[in-house]
């Protein structure tokens, strides 16, 4: 199963794969990865790590919760190591950068599908295999409850309370304590402030129009 919030993307990984694998679905934001995984069980999941709505490495989370046997290749733009140590933490049994070679995305889903990992070359690999060998403390952002990051990631999209509300299908009353809560747990003390601890930490990249 494919998610990434990029048709583009989606539309070539599927047409890539469609040969040597069963392609059973490919969704755009990590809210129906959730939902259309928890129905068609797939065995492998190739995700990205920046979504919409939820992102992929909470996404994973919650889906290797559900599925434990579920297998998590994440795909990401991003060459900081902390985020490969985060998508590890997560689940993950395979780690790419968008810049990879194609041919090294079915090498990964062959080395997951056979029980193994595979983390590319083109990472940090001297980092990634330090925290491979000990894996250490967790981000900040642990310190979060699964509600806390997906408000935090939603208000950091730019969405209303009455928009998180109906997203996550709460109150906004509830949004609003998670809000506050999550201010003064991490002594944050404007909205502002909130947003920028979010793409601090990788729960949201924010794309170039949504400024």
């Amino acid at each position: 199963m494919l998610a990434d919030d990029h048709r583009l993307v989606r539309e070539a990984f599927s047409r890539l794969l469609e040969v040597p694998c069963d392609v059973v679905g490919a969704v755009g934001d990590g809210r129906e990865l959730l939902e259309a995984a928890s129905e068609l069980r797939p065995d492998i999941v190739v995700l990205d790590v920046s979504m919409p709505l939820l992102n992929g490495l909470d996404a994973g989370r919650q889906l290797k919760r559900l599925m434990p046997e579920l297998k998590l290749i994440f795909l990401t733009v991003s060459e900081d190591p902390d985020v490969a140590a985060e998508a590890f933490r997560a689940g993950a049994s395979g780690y790419l950068l968008k810049n990879s070679a194609a041919s090294e995305l079915l090498k990964a889903i062959q080395e997951v599908f056979e029980g193994r990992s595979y983390v590319t070359p083109l990472a940090t690999q001297g980092l990634v295999g330090s925290f491979l060998r000990d894996p250490g403390p967790a981000r900040p952002t642990s310190q979060l409850s699964i509600r806390q990051r997906e408000v935090l990631q939603l208000l950091a999209e730019g969405r209303t309370m009455k928009e998180i509300a109906q997203i996550m299908k709460i109150t906004p009353r509830t949004v609003a304590f998670h809000k506050y809560s999550m201010m003064h747990e991490l002594g944050i003390t404007s909205s502002a402030g909130l947003v920028q601890y979010a793409v601090k930490l990788g729960v949201v990249a924010l794309k170039p129009h949504t400024y």
